[in-house]
């Protein structure tokens, strides 16, 4: 699709992003979509994981006219307010007139363009295939993804993970186990792990660690990693960011503000 030279609306863009993630089908923690309208069509667009206000910034330096993140803003249970760091992100894409786009369990689960696809892409994981030849995905919202690689150790399978991902995870297991079957799910998924050990999975892996995953994993046998909440989630923006530019020939350009966590 060509856009015209005054930029592609706001609301255009929002309506094909979510048919294209189909974003009504999701129960979230956060509107999906166009969450701050800049006022102004859009002709060079940033993608990232997080609306924070160092993405904003970046995206100002570059004259962009939005961001798509998986990371937005209103979570619920946050305070409603706009004061604090809030108000400086909301009050700094005003005044550049910078549109800003979330989308979050969307962005997770898409099959091609979703963080856990493109995490097991990444990986070089095989997805298991469903009976209709769909990824095969179990677990809360069908969130979880499962996939096989050549058998190799857990160590050599981390060393992998790390070189790929640029960030030492957490690794919980004995090195010379064998992973030949996998299941993961990005982002703050610890909570998930006893699907994965229900599965018979060699090894579950999502970004974030929790106390008792230590001990699931070494009383249930199946080894687990935390490999970064933010560097297990930064292929989905990134590849979808590409779709974007594919579809509209607009200009766009992933920007990773480095988070440890």
């Amino acid at each position: 699709m060509t856009t015209p030279t005054n930029g592609l609306s706001p609301q255009a863009l929002e309506r094909w992003l979510n048919q294209l993630l189909d974003s009504a089908a999701f129960q979230d923690y956060a509107p999906n979509g166009l969450q701050l309208d800049g006022g102004k069509n859009i002709q060079r667009l940033i993608t990232g994981v997080t609306a924070s206000k160092a993405l904003l910034e970046e995206a100002i330096q570059r004259q962009a006219d939005a961001v798509v993140v998986h990371h937005g803003w209103f979570w619920k249970n946050e305070p409603p307010c706009i004061v604090g760091a809030k108000r400086d992100r909301i009050a700094l894409a005003l005044k550049h007139g910078i549109s800003v786009f979330g989308y979050h369990l969307p962005l997770d689960a898409h099959v091609h363009l979703g963080n856990n696809a493109q995490l097991g892409k990444r990986l070089g994981l095989t997805p298991e295939m469903d009976d209709n030849q769909q990824p095969y995905r179990f677990g809360p919202g069908n969130l979880i993804w499962s996939g096989t690689c050549p058998a190799t150790s857990l160590q050599a399978f981390a060393d992998n993970l790390q070189q790929q991902l640029e960030r030492q995870p957490l690794v919980i297991g004995a090195a010379t186990k064998t992973i030949q079957r996998v299941a993961w799910c990005t982002g703050g998924a610890q909570g998930m792990m006893q699907h994965a050990i229900d599965e018979g999975v060699d090894l579950y892996i999502t970004g974030e660690a929790s106390e008792q995953n230590t001990h699931m994993a070494r009383e249930s046998g199946t080894a687990f990693i935390a490999a970064g909440h933010h560097a297990t989630e930064r292929y989905g923006p990134k590849a979808l960011g590409d779709a974007i530019a594919d579809q509209f020939q607009l200009s766009v350009e992933f920007i990773d503000i480095d988070n440890p966590v």
